[in-house]
């Protein structure tokens, strides 16, 4: 397997909705949901990369209800998804619903795709119909919070279905509207972090309707996405259609720590890699994917120390802050980017074009974080 080529692999319909699997620790696998026009025509395609030879292996399932614009993945069972889909209601008029879905068994060659089995519809209805994501918790599949309008509601679905536990609401003038939501997998998942506007809000989940903190107008502009630092709890990466991706401390969130405008246009994802958290990938409408190394405020030394010939001392210099690398592959807005949480050092990301590019880390970045 050439480590430096992409492996790029296409879809029929359109896609902005990408996932990793994070119950399977073994295989390198990505879920995509598309977004054809014609609703019962939808898919969501399951993708495995085989490491010894670069080859891809591929199921395809169908998901007839409407366009994908949302898929996320449980964290305890690697069947089970929640997709946030568009489709049409009883008053034939296009709503936003969301579900939980088993993955069926890979029907045999030449048949037909097998449909995702319906675990839970979630009663979202009743709150608007704008679902703008279904989240699990981050390490119990049996919990997860849908952000809808604006309103936010966990679920309970150990009992098969999904239960009511709570819900917090965004008051203000104008009827503000989230843009997206993430657990914060720190104060043990406690708190719930939404964006709205261009403003970042966290919610303390055993008291819903109280805000833990906030960051007012952390970007000029719309607030596309946010991620947390696994290995710093304090530490949030935003970033939204001003073209920035920043960096904060939200217990001192007047200013950001680091500010980067890397991509001419929109930035609509960000993450951090799960292992090596000085690493950052963003997505944006620019149609390019950047690598960046935020060092200075990672988990991680600057330096490492390590014993040189005779007993003496040596120190290493590590990743300075930059861009590490730009992928150009895609020629259509880049909605979704993520991390494999299979191998620290794989990532795909997803364009509208249903065009799904599968990279590496740069071997020389690799080696100056392992070394």
């Amino acid at each position: 397997m050439d480590y430096d080529s992409p492996i790029i692999y296409g879809l029929e319909f359109q896609a902005r909705s990408l996932a990793s699997q994070l119950a399977e620790s073994d295989a390198v696998r990505f879920m995509i949901g598309t977004q054809s026009l014609k609703l019962s025509s939808n898919q969501v395609h399951i993708v495995e990369v085989n490491e010894e030879n670069g080859l891809l292996n591929t199921q395809i399932f169908q998901h007839g209800e409407g366009e994908v614009w949302s898929i996320t993945a449980s964290p305890s069972d690697a069947d089970v998804i929640a997709t946030c889909y568009n489709t049409l209601a009883d008053d034939n008029t296009c709503c936003m619903r969301s579900t939980i879905w088993r993955v069926p068994q890979q029907p045999e060659a030449g048949e037909a795709p097998a449909s995702l089995e319906q675990l839970a519809q979630l009663d979202t209805e009743k709150l608007g119909r704008d679902v703008r994501i279904t989240a699990f918790h981050p390490s119990d599949g049996s919990r997860a919070v849908s952000v809808v309008d604006n309103h936010f509601v966990l679920w309970d679905l150990s009992a098969g279905d999904g239960k009511e536990v709570c819900s917090g609401l965004l008051e203000g003038k104008g009827q503000p509207r989230f843009t997206t939501g993430k657990w914060n997998p720190h104060q043990n998942c406690s708190q719930f972090v939404t964006a709205n506007d261009g403003h970042i809000r966290s919610w303390d989940l055993r008291s819903p309707q109280e805000q833990a903190w906030a960051i007012e107008a952390a970007h000029s502009q719309l607030v596309r996405d946010l991620d947390f630092n696994p290995n710093k709890q304090y530490y949030l990466a935003t970033c939204g259609d001003d073209g920035c991706s920043k960096f904060w401390d939200v217990r001192k969130a007047t200013e950001p720590l680091v500010t980067r405008s890397d991509h001419s246009h929109w930035v609509w994802s960000i993450r951090f890699n799960h292992f090596h958290d000085q690493l950052v990938l963003t997505s944006s409408s620019d149609s390019s994917v950047i690598l960046t190394s935020i060092a200075s405020i990672s988990s991680e030394p600057l330096t490492n120390i390590t014993d040189g010939d005779e007993g003496q001392t040596e120190q290493k210099d590590k990743l300075e802050d930059g861009v590490l690398a730009r992928y150009d592959e895609h020629e259509d807005s880049v909605y979704s980017a993520e991390w494999s949480s299979a191998d620290p050092w794989t990532f795909a990301s997803l364009s509208y074009d249903g065009r799904l590019v599968i990279n590496h880390v740069p071997r020389a970045a690799k080696y100056r974080i392992l070394l």
